[in-house]
């Protein structure tokens, strides 16, 4: 008999998952897409207006100058990992008046990473609320801005009244491999969270269901 110390390669076709990438206004979504993507990702930035500061506060992030107006796409392939992974990734605008593109993006996704700035904490209050009421797994990820206080994950699951259950880290969204290692912790938390059928569910190739 041979005893095995690591799981057995798969060596079929990549597993294909798809992710949305959420947060508040500044947060650093279109920054983590952009980051760990192998293509050049699709944005849909515009600059920020007058028009716009009456809804938009930059308080904080006043170097800020544009925003996601529907979505950022990205791709990453892990076939290195244990279960060969193909994830595709959908980052969402942060301003809550966008909650309705917010439920078409998390349609047939697996599961959320939710980007913290510790700077702006009341504004990942919404997108917390948003996928604990539609039951989608998620993951919190306290990116982690120069000149910002550093607080450690369980004081930010307090503020948040995060449940123990969710995974609390800390990245750099503008490190790919931060990144990764952050989207392999909600695959491994929406792996075992997820119903079957939903974790079965594999997105077509093209963007309709975004």
């Amino acid at each position: 008999m041979v005893l095995r110390t690591t799981p057995p390669r798969h060596t079929g076709a990549p597993t294909v998952l798809k992710i949305v990438i959420a947060g508040g206004f500044g947060a650093g979504k279109t920054t983590a897409v952009g980051a760990v993507s192998e293509i050049t990702p699709l944005s849909t930035e515009e600059y920020l207006t007058e028009a716009s500061a009456d809804v938009d506060s930059l308080a904080g992030i006043e170097a800020k100058q544009t925003t996601t107006v529907a979505f950022d796409f990205g791709r990453l392939s892990l076939p290195a990992a244990p279960v060969p992974l193909e994830l595709f990734l959908f980052g969402t605008p942060g301003q809550a008046r966008f909650v309705d593109l917010w439920y078409d993006l998390s349609r047939g996704a697996v599961g959320a990473v939710v980007l913290v700035d510790t700077r702006r904490l009341e504004s990942s209050f919404t997108p917390v609320s948003f996928f604990e009421d539609i039951a989608l797994p998620f993951v919190v990820a306290i990116n982690q801005f120069d000149g910002a206080h550093r607080y450690q994950p369980e004081q930010v699951r307090t503020a948040l009244e995060l449940p123990g259950s969710v995974p609390v880290v800390t990245c750099d969204a503008r490190d790919p491999n931060h990144v990764a290692g952050v989207l392999l912790n909600l695959v491994d938390h929406a792996v075992k969270n997820a119903s079957p059928s939903h974790l079965h569910h594999t997105p077509p190739t093209t963007l309709q269901d975004a």
